[in-house]
């Protein structure tokens, strides 16, 4: 999705919402858990049973619940690649329905991916060509060369880690580099080496007044 088609969705639904879709089991309504020993579910062709199945219905419901209220999705790897193979063939049902189904909506891989160069090549990869995301989160403590191979793609996003919400960000975020706070410093590097066509940066709700 290139930038000019973000923007008319953000106008036209008068928002910038974006839904994290963080699935924690255990955290489930009762009666979506139960969905895990009541047999499978069939998604074109493939099966989803257990912990799998509960997380493609709990998404979807979700989605369809909020889907024109919202301009992206924000699926956060960590929930899915925790529970094995199954977590990831639910992301990939959870990616597809949304693209099947609202194809306007943005698709951010909350990966926070960062390695060499070779390394994010095939981030970018599995994240742009096999997943079909529109964008992906990006830690640059390694440098500019983790960043890179994501925006070799014609209109895909590097979303770039700046000043982050928890509570420990400060012990390196705001650290003092040539007299101006790391985030800002690695923020002016990373927009050397890309646009406003390419790259975003996270800056954390609880750091809303940094936004000036």
């Amino acid at each position: 999705m290139n930038r000019k088609e973000l923007f008319q969705q953000i106008q036209a639904k008068k928002s910038m919402l974006c839904v994290g879709l963080d699935v924690d089991f255990d955290k489930m309504p009762e009666h979506v858990k139960a969905l895990a020993n009541s047999g499978e579910l069939a998604v074109k062709g493939e099966l989803f049973k257990g912990k799998a199945r509960s997380i493609v219905e709990f998404n979807r419901a979700i989605v369809d619940a909020t889907a024109e209220h919202c301009v992206a999705y924000k699926p956060n790897l960590a929930f899915y690649e925790c529970y094995g193979i199954d977590g990831m063939r639910a992301l990939d049902a959870t990616v597809d329905y949304i693209r099947s189904k609202y194809p306007e909506i943005f698709l951010i891989a909350d990966a926070k991916r960062g390695d060499i160069g070779n390394t994010a090549k095939m981030y970018a990869k599995a994240f742009f060509e096999e997943m079909d995301f529109d964008a992906v989160t990006i830690a640059p403590y390694m440098g500019a060369d983790s960043v890179t191979p994501f925006l070799e793609y014609k209109d895909k996003w590097a979303i770039v880690l700046a000043l982050t919400s928890n509570a420990s960000a400060y012990q390196f975020q705001t650290a003092q580099k040539d007299g101006k706070p790391l985030y800002q410093a690695v923020m002016e590097e990373i927009m050397e080496i890309s646009t406003p066509d390419n790259m975003m940066f996270v800056i954390g709700a609880t750091k809303a007044d940094k936004l000036e």
